[in-house]
This record gives structure tokens, sequence and C-alpha cells, in this order.
């Protein structure tokens, strides 16, 4: 940054700054003005400024698919204020986030303000700067800063024209869509490009479990330990491994009985023993994805509470005398590199911290997929040496575990490999049946001894992908340590156990696992994930059950049409590659407007087919089985915008309506009422009392029906960001 000269430092101290910084959030604001200082004025966007109209479609279709953007009336006020503190100012900076939609935010603040600035020319009053710059930053660290505001850049067209072409490519497809499925299905329903192929993934894997069929087998596990010992402790399971030279397939109870009685006086003795070392890698710092999907794994986060937080980690929590202070680069990533300087920083911490042993000789390194940006980090704390534990008292609980989930995976993957010790022990049965049991001692813990073992780790999202005998089979050795046996030694037999198991379907999506498999598929990107999963539940195209998101009638009504006239939107590698090609646009490498005339024209054309030949299945309303207690006329069940609920038959002359109750009564002590779902402000979505206003009980998820009150944590409902997408 220029020095100042004493007449430039006078009139900042006076209160006067020459210069105009822009944000997106107070919060951001607030953390960097205490960083930059008075010849700064800090001022927030709260988000975009200028957007499509919500009236119409606002793009000329016929002029190179050029958008009609508006200052939205609640950003009214805060553009006229921008303008206003704009007055008077050498160089305004534009320090939205590091991402499109931060770069498009930025692109439209710099085209109102040289609007405004050919409006003022010629009149007496000031006019507004003739400097608008971009800076960025991937944290709110004082180096950071004030080394992005010495190096300012112009705007970056090519990533302002892969959010536009995004905006656009959505508002076409949910502009027309939309109309469509109100004439077809029912009135206020929406479609979305992104958010109809994860409802696709969703409604697929539910008819995949409701076609399955369970099949039968059985384990067969041995209780054994050394004849020299008799203390239990020392007692350990090994599993029926091969019969022969074939693979053990118990199919049935009666074969397993069958080798329990050939097995009763059998000799088990012990044929093999391999020791071997095992080295355990550390995994990378967090992405946006693997942040989300871990947050959910261990601390039960969904995606928008995680970003949610991770957001006002990234803003600024106010730490004692450090003040307002940026505690996570920016959360918003597919890159899993690390900046020099924090990997030296955390180098220093971990040898200072847990000595050299600790430390790799050369520091590790990790390979971003393809595609990710590369100029942008992956999540980690702005310093190592701002350990959890030390700042605790500053956080709320939720910022506190994950904060600490980010800080234990950076810094455990800057740190050396784990060492273990991995035995297996096969076991003769005599004639033919051969048995193995596995284990495992930690000789060195390396990273673990920060993040743990990851193969510990809730094992929610390995049973998402797993099919059928796949949980059976070996898996991560526990942690054990066998007794002292010898080659040929003769086991004692404490325990013969056959063990009965189905085969089971695949687990519905969790957030977690949806989050990995839009993440595998490359259907939208960091920014997109969590909006779609509140999307959709907001719509009531997919309702929670306990954890798994599971697809409503009306979620599979609106898919199944969308999928039968729409088959290449819905089509999962068509939407990867619609994502492929925004890159490109980013990149430099692809015309915007070309790859939304690709898009548009085989759009038209399904469009007009769909508008004539799409069946009439708009939901009829059925019996309720009860009365309306105002008119005596039956209640029926109809469909609206926010899914299922209960109105009176004589509508329009009586306007008696109602929830449908979840079956789980109300957990108040002495109510006697039962929970219903509702809608809040925005859309948000949450379960209260039937007795309302006589109760006020309220939660964010569907209690279990043996949960209190006291109990109940409600979250707080998701902030979703304004990606600008019709998800």
């Amino acid at each position: 940054m220029a020095k100042k000269t004493s007449k430039e430092v006078k009139v900042a101290k006076n209160g006067k700054a020459r210069n105009l910084v822009i944000v997106e959030s107070p919060a951001k604001a607030g953390t960097i003005n205490k960083i930059l200082g008075n010849d700064f004025q800090v001022e927030a966007s709260f988000g975009h400024v200028r957007d499509l109209p919500k009236s119409k479609m606002g793009i000329d279709l016929e002029k190179g698919f050029t958008p009609n953007y508006i200052i939205p009336q609640k950003a009214k006020k805060t553009v006229g204020n921008l303008k206003k503190q704009a007055k008077n100012k050498t160089t305004i900076y534009l320090a939205t986030d590091p991402d499109r939609e931060g770069e498009a935010i930025s692109w439209h603040l710099a085209n109102i303000f040289r609007e405004e600035q050919e409006s003022e020319n010629g009149k007496e009053h000031p006019k507004v700067p003739q400097i608008i710059k971009r800076v960025m930053f991937n944290e709110l660290t004082k180096e950071a800063v004030k080394r992005a505001f010495e190096h300012p850049r112009d705007i970056d067209q090519n990533l302002v024209n892969a959010q536009q072409a995004r905006r656009v490519l959505d508002r076409i497809v949910g502009y027309e869509l939309s109309p469509l499925l109100w004439k077809k299905v029912g009135r206020g329903l929406s479609a979305g490009r992104v958010q109809s192929v994860a409802l696709r993934l969703i409604v697929d894997r539910e008819r995949e479990i409701r076609a399955f069929k369970p099949e039968e087998y059985w384990s067969l596990i041995a209780k054994l330990s050394s004849q020299r010992s008799t203390e239990k402790e020392k007692i350990f399971e090994a599993k029926l491994d091969r019969i022969g030279d074939q693979k053990a397939d118990l199919k049935n109870g009666e074969q397993t009985l069958k080798i329990k009685k050939d097995l009763e006086n059998a000799k088990f003795s012990v044929i093999s023993i391999q020791k071997k070392e095992r080295r355990r890698k550390p995994q990378a710092p967090y992405t946006t994805s693997k942040l989300q999907q871990e947050a959910y794994n261990r601390l039960g986060f969904s995606a928008a509470r995680t970003m949610r937080i991770a957001q006002s980690l990234y803003e600024g929590v106010e730490i004692g005398p450090e003040g307002s202070v940026g505690l996570i680069t920016y959360m918003r990533t597919d890159s899993i590199n690390i900046a020099d300087i924090a990997a030296k920083e955390s180098a220093k911490f971990i040898k200072e911290k847990f000595g050299d042993d600790y430390l790799p000789k050369t520091p590790n390194l990790y390979r971003s997929k393809k595609g990710a940006q590369e100029a942008h980090e992956a999540i980690r704390p702005t310093s190592a040496y701002r350990e959890p534990e030390q700042i605790k008292g500053f956080l709320e609980d939720d910022q506190f575990r994950l904060y600490d989930l980010i800080w234990r995976k950076f810094v455990s993957s800057q740190m050396s490999t784990a060492l273990d010790l991995v035995t297996s022990i096969d076991i003769l049965a005599e004639p033919n049946y051969f048995f193995r049991a596995s284990g495992k001692k930690t000789l060195f813990a390396g990273f673990s001894l920060v993040f743990g073992d990851a193969s510990k780790v809730k094992k929610a999202e390995e049973k998402t992908e797993r099919d059928s005998k796949d949980e059976d089979r070996e898996e991560d050795e526990e942690e054990l340590e066998f007794p002292d046996l010898e080659q040929n030694e003769v086991l004692r037999v404490y325990e013969l156990m056959g063990n009965q198991h189905f085969t089971k379907p695949p687990a519905r999506f969790n957030d977690a696992s949806l989050v990995k498999i839009l993440e595998e598929e490359g259907i939208g990107r960091p920014s997109t994930y969590a909006p779609i999963i509140y999307t959709l539940t907001n719509r009531d195209y997919v309702e929670r059950k306990a954890s798994a998101l599971m697809p409503t009638e009306l979620g599979e009504t609106v898919l199944s049409l969308l999928v039968e006239h729409f088959p290449y939107i819905l089509d999962v590698k068509f939407t990867a590659l619609m994502e492929e090609e925004l890159d490109k646009i980013e990149e430099g490498t692809m015309d915007w407007e070309k790859v939304l005339r690709d898009f548009y024209l085989p759009f038209e054309g399904y469009l007009k087919k769909a508008k004539e030949n799409m069946k009439d299945v708009r939901l009829e309303p059925t019996p309720a089985g009860e009365d309306c207690a105002k008119c005596g006329k039956p209640m029926m069940i109809k469909w609206g915008r926010f899914g299922k609920f209960i109105a009176c038959s004589g509508f329009p002359e009586c306007k008696t309506t109602k929830s449908i109750s979840t079956g789980i009564a109300c957990p108040k002590e002495g109510c006697g009422g039962y929970l219903v779902g509702r809608k809040g402000k925005g859309g948000r979505k949450f379960y209260g009392c039937s007795n309302y206003p006589k109760c006020d009980f309220i939660a964010n998820q569907l209690p279990k029906k043996e949960e209190t009150v006291e109990k109940i944590k409600e979250e707080k409902p998701p902030e979703i960001e304004e990606v600008g997408e019709d998800v």
C-alpha cells in the first residue's frame, strides 16, 4: 500500500476517509474496518444489489440473451446509501467474496457507480470517483487484507460472464418450467436446473430401496484364547473365512448349524501369524463439500447450518484484546491448496507443540481434483497458533465445535503419517475350516494425535454406499492387541456363534452423502450444495425422516413429469457437462452466449412439445375422514405449494383449514396437542403444536417420540446465500 503523506494522515485522523470499501456483510465490514483504519470507510452491500426482475423473465432471448438487471426494492435503500457515501471519495475498492458470485456483485456495483458518474458529470456538486478497483482476500487477517489492497486489480469479466451464464440458464429453466407445473400439477410449484437433478438422485435411490429384496446370509464367529492363558481379557474373536479352497458363503441357518456340529470337537490351531507395519497418511484440509460431509457425520450439522456457522467464523469474531478476527479462510472452495505462509507457520507450531517426530521431513502435498479453482485455498484456520480451547470462551457452542473440527483437520494435514502394527492370524479348525482374526495396534500416532483415527468416524457415510454383504466383510481393523500366540499353537475354544444377517438396500441419502454424490457427479458447485438441499425440503419435494432425505409424493410426481418431457435437462451427465462449460467461460476459453444458445435451442423444442403433450396430473382432493368444526361439511386433504393440508370442502364459503398431524405428540408436559408442519417467514419450515397459541412449542426438526423439550435444541433457520441461482 502506498505510504501516506503527512497531509493524508491528517485528513484520515479528521475522519474524512478518502477511500470507500464495499463488502457484502456488516460483520465483514466491521472486521475490515479495524484493519484498514480511518482512511478507509467500509460499507456493506448486504449481498446482491442488482438482479433479474421477479415479475418477468428479464432476458432478451432475441438479443444474445441480454439480462435486464434491476435494483430490487429491498436493495434500493442500500444502493442509495452507497451512492451517497461514494461522494468525494477518490477510490472505491470492491472487496466482495473471492468467487464468481462475489465478482458479479462487484461488477454490478461498478456499473451502478459508473452510471451515477455519467449522470453527475457536468453538474456542480462533486462527482463520484473515477477509480474503481477490485480487491480479493481469502482470509480476514491484517496481513492478507493489507496485501490485497497493495495489489488491487480490475474486475475479471470472465468470472462475471460465468456467473451471468449460470444465472440466465437457471432463470430460463425456472421461468419456463414452473408455470407448466402450475398448470399440470399444482399452483405454486417450481423447477430448477440443478435442484431437479438432485431430486432425481433422491427419487432414484428411493425406488431402488422399494425394489430391493433382502437375501439371508450367516456368519460364524469363534471365541478363542491361548491355552496358556486363563484371563478372559485375552479372549479374541475369529470369523470363518474359508471352507477348503472356497470363500465361506453361509446361505442359511441349516448350513451354519451343520458346520457348528462339525466343529464341536475340532482342534483349532494357529497356522500363520502375519505382522506388518502400515502407514496411515493424513488427509487433505477441507474443501466445502468435505467440510459439509464431516460436519454432518461428526457433529450432526446440516449443510446449511455448517455454512452459516462457517460464514460467521470467516467474517470475524470478537476475540478479547485482538478484537474482531477472521478465524478461518473463505469457506466456499473446491481447492486443497495451502498458502506457503500458512504451511510454514503450521510447521513451526507442530514442532513446538508436539516435537520434531510429528513434523514430516518434507511438507505434505495434496492434489486438488480436476477443475478445482487453484487460485483458492482450502478451508483452514487463519493461524494454527489460535488453538480452539484457547478461544473457546469467545465462541458460541456451534462455532467452537466447527472451528475445532477445521483446526484439527488442517493441523493434522501438515503432520507426520501414523504407524500401525497390523496383525492377521489364520486359524485351522480341522479338517478344513479356516478362520481369520485381524486387528491393529498404534505404534506411532502421528497426525491422529490431533485428528484421531478416521476409521473411528461415525459409520453413516460408509453405510450409505455399502451394498449387501459388504457391511460384514473386512472393515478397518479394530484397535486390538492379540495375546502372544505361536505358530501351530492349539487354541482353547470358548464358544461358536452363528449370526443371521440380511442384505440391506442402499441407504437413503442424508446431507453428507447427497453432498458427496453431487460433488462426485459434478453437479453444482461449493456455493450451491446447501441451497439445493434447503430448496428441496422447503418446497416439500423432499422431507426429512430422522437424518434421511426422502422424496414426497409431490416430489416424485414432479420428477416423473420432468424426466419424461425434459430428459436431457434431468440427465446427470448433461448437468455435469454444463458445469464444465461454465468453468470454461471462467477460463476465457468459451463464449457465454454460445453456451446459452446451444442450451436454449433444444430446450425450446422440448418445452413446446411438453405444453402440448404433458398430461394433467393435478392432485385431486381426498377425504380427510372428518367434518368441518364450523360448517359440518366434509374436510378434504388438498395439495398446496407447501405440501398437504386439510381444508373444508365448502370452500370458498367456508375457509377452514388446518395442518396434518405428524403423529408425534407435543413434548411439552401436559399439553395434549400434536405436532404439525408449518411454514414461517421466508418459507422456513418448522414443527409447531396444534394447540397454538396456547402452546408455543416449536422445533426445526421433528423430534423423536422419546425426546423431551429439554433434549430438543432448536436449530436456527438456515440463511441461504443469494447464489443467484434458481437451484
